[in-house]
């Protein structure tokens, strides 16, 4: 199905120099309050995975919580937060990995996926790939496939793609090059 994603991008504001001197953030938070907005971006999402096999979607965190539960809704399949390190209780996989200022680390419950599941990896933003790629490697360690990698938003030109596995089905709503 097709949806009209392209004035999605009207829906998203510019914040000059945030969180620094020369970024220009993509605030979401419009659009996620935007009722045919959100709508749009979780119906699209769905759809384009849809003919896969999806046990799980995994949410990062914290906006791609917001897309990745209604998507999972949608699919029928289970959803799995991924948090910064600290946040989960139970026994934890943990991976670490290099940003353009820093590392930081993502953890997932050591059963929330099962070897040979399937999964969908969603988050708000695909800039640098960093976050992307950690998450993906969570789903390896966990003996699980990923089928896909899916966001509202990607800065193409920062090449976030580039450290996605190649081949790997990546679905991006907006792309600002």
């Amino acid at each position: 199905m097709d949806y009209e994603v392209a004035g999605l991008k009207d829906l998203i504001r510019e914040i000059p120099d945030f969180p620094r001197p020369g970024i220009g953030f993509k605030d979401i938070t419009p659009l996620l309050a935007d009722p045919a907005g959100f709508a749009t971006c979780v119906n699209a999402l769905a759809d384009r995975f849809s003919g896969e096999r999806i046990d799980k979607v995994l949410g990062v965190e914290a906006r791609g919580f917001i897309i990745a539960s209604p998507v999972a809704y949608r699919l029928g399949a289970g959803f799995v937060p991924v948090r910064k390190a600290g946040k989960l209780p139970f026994e934890l996989l943990s991976v670490t990995y290099e940003l353009e200022y820093g590392a930081d680390t993502l953890e997932v419950h050591t059963d929330a996926l099962q070897p040979g599941e399937r999964a969908l990896v969603l988050d708000d933003v695909l800039a640098t790939g960093g976050t992307a790629a950690a998450t993906c490697r969570l789903v390896e360690k966990l003996g699980a496939v990923t089928v896909g990698f899916g966001c509202i938003v990607e800065l193409s030109f920062l090449g976030g793609r580039r450290r996605l596995e190649a081949g790997l089905p990546v679905e991006a709503l907006i792309s600002y090059g």
